[in-house]
């Protein structure tokens, strides 16, 4: 992941994040400075997902 681009446009992947795993809740997508890994396990816990499908996930919301 990389840091300083996710802080940077945050809110806006968080709300893409939303629409795209609509289980995911606000708190579930709370984004601290050096707790990184806790968000990644949120996001699994919730979605069942792989960290390499967030990592994508991230990917295609960071790029546009």
């Amino acid at each position: 992941m990389n840091t300083l681009k996710i802080r940077g446009n945050w809110n806006i992947t968080k709300g893409r994040m939303k629409q795209k795993f609509a289980q995911l809740t606000h708190d579930d997508l709370q984004y601290r400075e050096g707790q990184e890994d806790e968000l990644l396990g949120r996001f699994q816990k919730r979605t069942r997902r792989t960290q390499k499908e967030f990592d994508h996930a991230l990917a295609e919301n960071l790029d546009d």
